[in-house]
């Protein structure tokens, strides 16, 4: 019995299938038609590097925690204990999250603000060691801003924009205190208004189109992002267009924009990965910028408001 089991094990064992092949654990932190862009990019960019499921180069274990923070941490601690060769994280809550939850595993960010940004540095200023992939500062929100001024002209008193936050997102409260000051020297009154969830975002953007304002300027926030089709319709409905910093939004309705290409962003970083995984090593890489950044118009909302972009923006169906 005892050499009959002895066998059995030893063909298990035999059957068994080893392997080296790199396992990544994907962290959305919620679902989003712009958001998505990036996870696509990320991984086409991980297939044209010779790493995909399809041809058993790769392993994947995705996790969208659809707007749960404790949720998205669950996933985080479920891929530690799966001892995953590395995260891809998407957006910023994703980043975070991962950063708070391991120091050894290397994090690949997309969709995210810098480490200053995030408030992920240390007391001396030095981003977390395992964190890599692609980030963006908000230096790009003052061109898509500005834009507002130069296009929507108020014969009788300021030009008014609106704007909704979400005051626990640090680069929500860090674009909004950036674009405070622009709009002080645009001579543009910024009204804006608090939001700490997206089950508030409907009633306080229709407290916020009551204040009689020109525009809206949809900022880098995830809770903008996951509830845009919302804000967009109560915008509509009272005619007031909205403008962005994310090319992304312009292609859900938003009228322009000047930020970075989401999927570009995503491939930037699976890049990135697909070096690790060759090298077997994270050495000599580090987090870097986002290389590609573009204007854009939605060609249906710019001729609904009637609105005439400059010839640097390239038209979105």
């Amino acid at each position: 019995m005892t050499g009959l089991l002895f066998a059995l094990i030893l063909l298990c064992d035999c059957n068994s299938p080893k392997t080296n092949v790199p396992l990544i654990g994907f962290a959305d932190a919620f679902e989003d038609n712009t958001i998505s862009q990036a996870r696509q990019g990320f991984f086409d960019a991980l297939k044209k590097n010779g790493y995909s499921e399809e041809n058993k180069t790769l392993k994947i274990i995705y996790r969208n925690a659809q707007g749960d923070i404790p949720k998205l941490a669950l996933s985080i601690k479920y891929f530690i204990s799966e001892k995953v060769t590395c995260m891809a994280t998407c957006p910023s809550l994703s980043t975070i999250t991962a950063i708070q939850n391991t120091r050894d595993i290397p994090v690949f960010m997309m969709v995210s603000p810098t480490p200053d940004l995030m408030k992920v540095e240390d007391k001396a200023g030095k981003s977390p060691s395992n964190l890599y992939g692609v980030a963006e500062s908000l230096a790009y929100i003052d061109t898509s801003f500005s834009l507002i001024p130069k296009l929507l002209k108020k014969e009788n008193g300021k030009l008014t924009v609106g704007m909704i936050y979400n005051q626990s997102e640090p680069q929500s409260s860090e674009a909004l205190n950036r674009i405070r000051q622009l709009a002080n020297q645009l001579h543009v009154e910024l009204v804006t208004l608090p939001v700490n969830s997206t089950a508030e975002v409907q009633l306080v953007t229709q407290v916020l189109l009551a204040k009689h304002i020109d525009a809206f300027f949809a900022n880098p926030d995830n809770t903008v992002f996951s509830s845009f089709e919302t804000i967009l319709k109560a915008c509509n409905d009272l005619k007031v267009p909205v403008f962005t910093s994310e090319s992304g939004l312009v292609a859900r309705g938003a009228v322009a924009a000047y930020g970075a290409d989401i999927y570009q962003w995503g491939y930037q970083a699976g890049e990135q990965t697909a070096l690790f995984l060759k090298n077997k090593s994270a050495k000599g890489l580090h987090w870097e910028m986002v290389k590609l950044r573009k204007r854009v118009y939605n060609v249906r909302a710019a001729k609904n408001f009637g609105i005439v972009l400059p010839a640097n923006f390239a038209p979105l169906p």
